[in-house]
This record gives C-alpha cells, structure tokens and sequence, in this order.
C-alpha cells in the first residue's frame, strides 16, 4: 500500500483494518515500512513511503502459490474442502477464507473445484467473482491438466488404459456406475509407474472431474485404491486414502497465460 498523504500509522490502517486488528499487526510486528518492521502506533508515515503487512504463514495452510486472483494450496488428507453442512470450519475453503480476511477484512475467496476428504493434494481458489465464472464457463478447455499418483491393490493387466464409464450418486453419496442415459461420463487416464506383488502405484490424469471418479473406476476393475473402505479395499497400507492429486495446470481466461503447479506426493510404494 503506498501512502497518499502523510498522517500517522494507526490512521493508516484504520481506513482497511478495524482497531482489535491494527493492534495486534502492531503487537506482532507485521507491518513493514519500505521493508522495515515498525510497531510504533504513532509512527508518521511520508508521502510515497510503502506499508505492508507481512504475517507468517499458518502452520495449518501450506501455500503452494498466490496472487492477486488466485491462491493454491496442498490440502492435506482429512479435510472437507468446502462445508457438507455439518462441518463448517475445518475446511479448506474456511482456512483460506480466514487467511485472507487478516490481509484485509473485505477479501473473499470463490471456490471453483473440490477434492474428497479423504483425498490430499492441490485445490485451488479465486479471489474475485469475475474470475472464478469465467473459469467455470469454460472449465474442462481452461484446465489442461490433472494429474493423481494412487496405490490400488493388486497387479493391473493392462498397464496403461483409458477407462470410460457413465456415473450416478445415490441418496446415500455412494457413487457407481450405470448406463448412458442415467449417468455423466467419466474418462480416466492411467499409468503404472511402479508395482510390487501385492500393489501398483499409478499415475492418474482426468479428462472429467465427477465426483469419486478415480476411486469407482478403479474399484470397478477390482483394484480399489488401498485405504478405500467405502469402495471395497481390503488393505489400509498406508492408513488413509492412498490418493492424492499431484499436478493441477490451466490457462488464464483473460491473460492467457500458463500455470503449471505440482506438489510433492506423501506416500510412496
């Protein structure tokens, strides 16, 4: 934020951050005058001088990138994405929320798509409305890339396939297959990367993005991915889902430009 006008720096703040807010920026030396800390409250700000409000990273939020429009994270395993209507505040989208507010209490954030509770990995939100309808007009051309490592059970036949099937939710959230004229279509993209006699470790890209997508599909192979109780595993190798979304890349829809982000998986086979 640059100066306009001199005045004093509680002045400053008060015209973004209400005065509980602006004590505590204060109290934790978070604001920063032309890179330097200042907690003074009287501190007389020049003009042209640059404030800004540097708060450490939430141990709980691991950032994989932000901007003025975006904000990508590594959702851990356990965590809703946005609320089911029972949970509200362990989510992602609430965390996100909440971190946004601190940098000024008008932030939102939009969320624009989700990964299972149960899934870990890269999710993404939209700091503006306008962005974030502009992405879901267009969203299967716009993201051109979703990438998964998973652990199934068993050895696959085919070690590399394209599954194509048409799914449906039931009142009960299970998911299943069924015929064309009931269900959406589901394309799935996979590669086994790694396998042992008990397991194979796959890389996973979506064409679609229905919900459970990777985990029916597999199952229906009689592979369910160790660690999916809901879809049928027998082994819990690694005690969780052992999914999680690795590489996530889409094309601005204004700019046009190209964001590629990747994150490290944390189980191995």
């Amino acid at each position: 934020m640059i100066v306009k006008k001199e005045m004093t720096l509680i002045d400053f703040l008060l015209q973004s951050y209400n005065r509980k807010t602006v004590k505590n920026l204060l109290k934790y030396k978070q604001v920063y005058i032309n890179e330097k800390p200042v907690s003074q409250h009287d501190y007389l700000l020049k003009i042209n001088d640059h404030v800004e409000i540097k708060k450490a990273k939430s141990s709980s939020l691991d950032i994989i990138y932000e901007d003025d429009e975006f904000i990508v994270i590594n959702k851990p395993y356990g965590l809703l994405s946005m609320s089911d209507g029972k949970e509200k505040e362990k989510t992602a989208y609430h965390q996100v929320s909440e971190y946004v507010k601190k940098q000024h209490h008008q932030n939102k954030i939009y969320i624009v798509h989700r990964l299972d509770r149960e899934t870990s990995g890269i999710i993404m939100f939209c700091k503006n409305k306008k962005i974030r309808d502009l992405l879901q007009q267009d969203w299967n051309q716009i993201v051109t890339d979703r990438g998964y490592i998973a652990v199934v059970e068993g050895v696959m036949d085919r070690k590399k396939d394209v599954l194509k099937n048409y799914l449906v939710e039931n009142k009960n959230q299970y998911v299943y297959i069924t015929s064309k004229d009931k269900g959406k279509l589901a394309i799935t993209h996979y590669q086994v990367i790694k396998e042992t006699k008990y397991y194979s470790l796959l890389a996973i890209h979506l064409e679609t993005g229905r919900k459970n997508q990777i985990r029916v599909q597999l199952a229906h192979l009689h592979h369910p991915i160790t660690g999916d109780k809901k879809y049928g595993a027998k082994t819990n190798k690694i005690n969780r889902l052992a999914l999680h979304a690795n590489r996530f890349a889409f094309i601005h829809p204004v700019t046009k430009k190209q964001f590629v982000f990747e994150t490290e998986c944390p189980f191995r086979l």
